[in-house]
Formats: C-alpha cells, structure tokens, sequence
C-alpha cells in the first residue's frame, strides 16, 4: 500500500470512548497509514492527546509502540472503576419482562450516579474535591502533548461565560486542556485556564456543548483533504424511544450530536458546490474528503448513562469492537484514502436541495 496520510476527528462519549481506542489501535498496525492532525473532544480529546504524545515521543515504529502504550495505560486506569456485578447477575439468570428491566436501570448504579448529580454540585466537595482526570493524564507513560513531534492536536472544550467552543493547540493543549474538553458540569468543576484571547482566566466545562469534534482545524491547507471520524454517538435511530431511559439516551445523542451534523451538513453544501463548479476556484473552501467509522449496532445496545461508569468488561468489548470496525473499514475503503470520500453525505442531508 502506498503511503498516505490523513486527518483524525475523534468524538467524545464517556466510556464509549474505548471503540475508539480499539480504532487507533488498529490503525496504527498500519505503517503506511500516517496522521497528519487530530482534533479530539471529551474522550476523543483522552485518546487523541494519548496517541499524539506517544507519536511524538518516538520516531517511526517505536512511536506506534509508544502510542499504543499510552492508549493502554489511559484505558487501563479508566477501567479501574468497579461494574456493577449485582444487575449484571441478575440479567443473566433469565429473560427479564420489560417492566423488570427498566427497574434495574432505574436502580444501577449509573441511574444513581445519574440521580445524584441533580442534588449535588461538584463544588460541595469543597476543600476535598480534586479532578481525577490530571492524575491519570500525567501519569501516562509519554505525557507531553504539546512536544512539536508528531501529528498537530487540536483539543475542544466550551468557554462556560460565552458558551462559545475554545480550541487548544500547540503549546497550548495541555493536561489542563485535555481535562477542560472532558469536564462534565454535573461530574467535574470547571477547569479554569488563562485565555490569551480574552486576557483572562476563563472557566471551561466538556467541548462537546460547542464541537463533538470540532473539525474546523482540519480544513487548513497545510493538511490532507482527508477526514476520517470516529463516531461514538449514533446518528440515526430508526425505533422510537417510549421508556424514560431510552428518551433521556436520544436526547443525550441528538444534544451531542449537533455540533458534527451541523459541520457535516457545512461540507455537502461546499461539496455540491464543487461538483457544480461553483467555486470558482476560491481557496477558502476546502473540499475535504470524509471518512467514517462507527458501529452503530452495538451503540444502539447500550444507554448513555454506561457513558458514566467505565466497567472493565465494557472496556475491552468496546476496544474489540473499534478493532473490528477499523479492520473493516481498512478491508473495504483503504484504497480511496487521498483518492475520494467513503462516507455519503448526501444520504444523510436528503432533505439539502441541490444549489441551496
């Protein structure tokens, strides 16, 4: 396979977020396989920070070695969270009748969890309050996000005084920044970071409020025209959701969901453009290539309230998941990376009339 390089735009999802590390794990068996940037929001921002250290601590396959390294320790420690055993027993001694089993969703632990953060703040700590998400990112076997190695990282986050989307990079996308992107209001203070560009400490809370991811990095020209996503959030249900759960799952993916649909709908409209020479030869616009890897099958299995409590057994099916997902999207689009988009945006935007 000739050598290509290509762009990463990796959405957040909690404890989803492990198919996405079976995803790059799988990438980076391929050598010729080279990325250029990775923008990253919430989890995606983890597993994008994770790789990109890891690329840049090393050169050639030692760097591959070195990301995958740091993907293992950072799921490693996320998974040290214990599962709940109880409803887990429960469910696999008989078929439960439906109203049983929106009981034991009502009372597991992430429905507690859930619960809890509506009474209290994660300000009630007080003094004894600490992010445990710092620890974890420093103690990665190649912590350096901001080394000049490696792929250009670009982390998300949302300025929580003017709502508006802050994207770290550079020098500027630290542990701090990493932790800014994941930082759920109900779960986390906000991480407060100076802002050079209101010249001011500004508070942020989870980037996937503004960009989940935020893809607009990736359209510079100093970068390849292809995009490939990794998607954790299903974009299409074609059931309708009727319990209290299943509505709360839908609203949670449509709310998380908006930001990408909204940019995906941004590059059809330029595409259409292109295809109808209507460009005119702007430079502005870049038509960029878009990939898609998801698995929308086994994230309509599971609630958005398992985004909160990363059980080890969830860990390692989403990692095998992501492998798979990835060795079939190498199997049948590998040959149109650089070449042509694998992913149909105009069967996502039927209802986008052509010129509009």
């Amino acid at each position: 396979m000739e050598d290509k390089s290509i762009n990463l735009a990796l959405q957040g999802g909690g404890a989803h977020g492990a198919f996405t590390w079976g995803v790059l794990d799988r990438l980076l068996d391929e050598r010729w396989l080279q990325f250029s940037a990775i923008t990253g929001t919430s989890a995606g921002a983890l597993n994008g920070a994770a790789l990109k250290a890891g690329l840049g601590a090393k050169k050639g396959p030692a760097g591959r070695r070195a990301a995958r390294e740091n993907l293992d320790a950072l799921w490693s420690e996320v998974g040290s969270v214990s599962d709940n055993r109880v409803v887990r027993w429960l469910q696999s001694l008989m078929p439960m009748p439906r109203g049983f089993q929106r009981l034991t969703e009502t009372f597991s632990p992430a429905a507690w969890l859930d619960n809890l953060t509506r009474l209290f703040s994660p300000y009630d700590y007080g003094p004894f309050y600490v992010n445990p998400l710092g620890n974890l990112l420093r103690r990665l076997p190649y912590p350096d996000f901001c080394c000049e190695s490696g792929p250009d990282l670009f982390v998300a986050a949302t300025n929580v005084r003017t709502g508006r989307i802050k994207v770290f990079t550079g020098s500027h996308a630290t542990a701090e920044a990493v932790m800014a992107s994941a930082c759920l209001p109900t779960l986390f203070q906000a991480v407060e970071i100076f802002d050079e560009g209101t010249g001011r400490v500004e508070a942020f809370w989870d980037g996937g409020y503004g960009g989940n991811p935020a893809m607009f990095p990736l359209y510079r020209k100093q970068y390849p025209r292809d995009i490939l996503i990794v998607a954790i959030n299903p974009l299409m249900r074609d059931a309708l959701p009727k319990t209290p759960v299943e509505i709360a799952d839908r609203v949670n993916e449509i709310s998380f969901n908006s930001s990408l649909v909204n940019q995906l709908r941004a590059i059809n409209f330029v595409k259409e453009l292109s295809a109808e020479n209507r460009l005119g030869g702007s430079r502005a616009m870049k038509n960029v290539l878009v990939h898609l890897i998801e698995d929308d099958a086994l994230m309509m299995n599971l609630t958005a309230r398992s985004k909160l409590l990363p059980k080890p057994g969830l860990l390692a099916h989403m990692k095998q998941a992501g492998q798979a997902a990835a060795d079939r999207f190498l199997e049948e689009h590998a040959g149109k990376l650089n070449h042509a988009d694998s992913f149909d945006l105009s069967a996502l935007f039927p209802d986008m009339p052509s010129g509009s």
